[in-house]
């Protein structure tokens, strides 16, 4: 299972879409800055997810939003 996501960040007023396999762990990795695309918008936000079978689903997906 594969889940597109799209992160606020309050503090920017930017938005971030992304795709994983394990969103949790993914959240985390953004709000603690280990993300270099997301490291300067901390905290981030969840504010839409979708979730698909495959990768290459949530890839074109992604690439959609």
């Amino acid at each position: 299972m594969f889940t597109v996501y799209i992160l606020k960040s309050p503090l920017k007023n930017r938005y971030y879409v992304g795709h994983t396999s394990n969103l949790e762990r993914r959240i985390t990795e953004h709000n603690s800055g280990h993300t270099k695309s997301t490291r300067f918008g901390l905290p981030w936000e969840i504010i839409w997810t979708e979730e698909f079978d495959n990768r290459s689903e949530a890839m074109l997906r992604e690439i959609q939003s």
